[in-house]
């Protein structure tokens, strides 16, 4: 997930970024060396990348919760290795008609479509079509299995912690502190956060991408203002960099990590005071 987090950030934030922003030198790019449509099918499956690892974590740990008999076949490195490979080619092998939708050459502006397009393929309804079923794969199906799968976890972690109460009631009339219920409380939280925000900040793209493809095929009356198409824009990248920052985060040994590495400099100095 944080590979893929960061070659968005690099195929996209910063690849992209640099032709525009020194329009006068890379000017060549649009018209002479036809290096964009291969970059937009490499930036695409590397966003596919980020969101499809967020959905194999996510079934990742509805097994370990879920799913006790299957979790020792399951959860393995070999398992891992197998489904990151996995998904990795299907991501780019699904994102090569990009390469034949777009034109090699660079429009020199900030937009989604970054490529130059011709009227033919704007206009064209076999595009349209693969265009529209790319965003139904990336991220509408995310959105049902990650929204699903959280959802059945959850359920799972409610009815598990009703009957340990019930037995921890009937074996002590006291009520103390558990740990357990602690931890499947901000287990709850943690993938409730996950779903909502992958949700919420993919949801104004897909809306505009999908609104803006039909208006292309004369299938909508009211044409989004440009506005919402930034903002969708800039959502979308940051929701590519959150989830893996939030699972990192609510992890207790990557936050002792964490506090060790602030605290260090901080103990050589009061070492070499000493």
């Amino acid at each position: 997930m944080a590979v893929a987090d960061r070659l968005v950030v690099i195929t996209d934030l910063i690849l992209r970024q640099i032709p525009i922003v020194y329009r006068a030198q890379f000017e060549f790019l649009r018209w002479y060396i036809p290096v964009c449509n291969i970059h937009a099918a490499l930036l695409f499956a590397a966003t596919d990348c980020s969101v499809w690892f967020t959905v194999t974590f996510t079934f990742d740990r509805f097994v370990a919760i879920c799913c006790q008999n299957l979790k020792i076949k399951y959860c393995t490195e070999r398992t891992a290795t197998v489904l990151l490979g996995t998904v990795s080619v299907l991501s780019c092998l699904k994102n090569i008609f990009w390469c034949f939708m777009f034109r090699g050459g660079y429009k020199l502006y900030n937009s989604p479509w970054f490529c130059i397009v011709t009227i033919s393929v704007r206009y064209s309804r076999i595009w349209g079509v693969i265009e529209l079923l790319h965003y139904i794969l990336t991220p509408c199906v995310p959105f049902i299995l990650i929204l699903l799968l959280n959802t059945l976890t959850v359920r799972h972690i409610l009815v598990a912690s009703r009957a340990r109460r019930r037995l921890r009631g009937n074996s002590s009339g006291e009520n103390p502190r558990d740990p357990e219920m602690e931890s499947r409380r901000k287990s709850i939280i943690l993938l409730f956060v996950i779903s909502g925000n992958f949700i919420l900040l993919w949801s104004v793209f897909m809306v505009y991408s999908v609104w803006s493809r039909l208006w292309w095929l004369g299938y909508g009356s009211v044409f989004l203002p440009e506005f919402v198409q930034e903002l969708g824009f800039m959502l979308q990248l940051l929701s590519c960099c959150t989830n893996t920052c939030i699972y990192a985060v609510t992890q207790t040994k990557f936050r002792e990590q964490l506090k060790n590495v602030v605290k260090y400099p901080f103990t050589v100095v009061v070492k070499f005071i000493k």
